[in-house]
């Protein structure tokens, strides 16, 4: 079943979470047959459910954590609603699109691709995608690397592991479409950035059972690389997407 690690820190999911590009949301409409419906799973705030919105007649939005749900955006063709990923109320042949962004290692595979098997109308496209940690310069990566794999690598969830692989291990039961990597472009000051790694699942684990916020030392050393109030940093973002027969 899905896991729900984001209702304690719904709020700062919503304010510091980046927003995927729009170039890959170009990329996928490409390929997509009709535009009557759309099912984002494991919705969280809704992000990706509201770039969806302008493109089809109506979302389908979903997720576990009813918190997460709280934070979304009213658009008048999204229907938000709490429900696993792997048993949904929606009737067969019912999506031209189906998309997870950044949550798909939470859910049970098989009994997911069952359903959308389900759910999905013929040749309904499957577009799942996700992002790695933020990248600005070498020495900046370095140390958030650091704090990745050797601080707080013990307290991520096993399932975390496709995505640092960047889903090259994900299994895709259908028939793949070859998709161009894409990255996520921000201006951010420091404040966001600190507020975005207080986001990571393992940090809120970490303080959970360690009782500190490993967060502010790392930030202290990224204060030292921070040479303007505002500066440009990007996050790499992978996909795998299919279509369902």
């Amino acid at each position: 079943m899905s896991k729900d690690l984001f209702s304690g820190h719904a709020d700062l999911y919503a304010s510091f979470r980046p927003t995927y590009p729009n170039d890959l949301f170009q990329f996928i409409f490409k390929n997509v047959g009709q535009f009557d419906k759309a099912w984002d799973c494991g919705t969280g705030n809704g992000q990706v459910a509201q770039s969806l919105a302008p493109h089809f007649k109506s979302v389908e939005a979903t997720d576990i954590s009813r918190k997460q749900l709280e934070n979304a955006k009213v658009i008048e063709n999204i229907n938000y609603q709490v429900c696993s990923a792997e048993s949904t109320p929606f009737s067969k042949n019912s999506f031209d699109l189906i998309s997870v962004g950044q949550a798909i290692h939470w859910f049970d595979l098989n009994k997911f691709y069952s359903e959308c098997q389900r759910v999905a109308k013929p040749g309904c496209v499957i577009a799942l995608f996700g992002y790695s940690p933020m990248r600005m310069s070498m020495e900046f990566d370095k140390l958030v690397d650091d704090f990745y794999f050797n601080v707080i690598y013990d307290y991520w969830e096993t399932e975390r592991r496709i995505v640092e692989d960047q889903y090259q291990s994900l299994p895709l039961p259908f028939e793949l479409i070859k998709s161009p990597a894409f990255k996520i472009e921000q201006n951010l000051t420091i404040q966001a950035v600190e507020g975005y790694f207080n986001t990571w699942s393992s940090v809120q684990k970490f303080v959970k059972e360690r009782g500190f916020n490993p967060v502010p030392q790392l930030m202290s050393e990224i204060k030292l690389l921070w040479k303007e109030e505002v500066q440009s940093v990007y996050f790499p973002v992978f996909s795998k997407i299919g279509r369902i027969p």
